[in-house]
């Protein structure tokens, strides 16, 4: 199953930090899907084994999907990339959650909405801590 909700990773680290607002974002949208990036780069927060094991445990606990990239993902990334980079400075990670979001119809949670808002056919809900 599908989600039609996708976090970015801004939102969690938020929420990891401890920011009421996005505690209460995260306690009131029901199920939601992250991206393999954002998967990736939340455990290259961590700082330890510890750290990890409790971050796995929250994510299953919340029934956390992970989508992970294919072919579809990757080539509509590679296409935000060719389209946005010299214009919009588009990274690789944005890109790539960016390209799950409009492969799959999903509205991106994010509080980074100016690394996105210029993809066409994005739906995004605009987070502020």
């Amino acid at each position: 199953m599908i989600y039609d909700k996708l976090i970015d990773t801004d939102i969690l680290i938020w929420y990891l930090r401890g920011n009421q607002n996005a505690y209460d974002l995260i306690h009131s949208i029901g199920e939601f899907a992250i991206s393999a990036v954002t998967y990736m780069e939340l455990v290259q927060g961590m700082r330890d084994k510890e750290e990890l094991k409790k971050l796995k445990k929250t994510l299953k606990q919340w029934r956390v999907k992970v989508i992970y990239m294919d072919m579809e993902i990757s080539a509509l990334a590679l296409f935000y990339v060719e389209e946005y980079f010299l214009s919009h400075s588009m990274q690789l990670a944005d890109a790539l959650i960016g390209a799950t979001c409009t492969n799959f119809g999903m509205t991106l949670y994010t509080a980074n909405d100016k690394h996105y808002r210029f993809i066409k056919d994005l739906d995004i809900f605009v987070f502020r801590p």
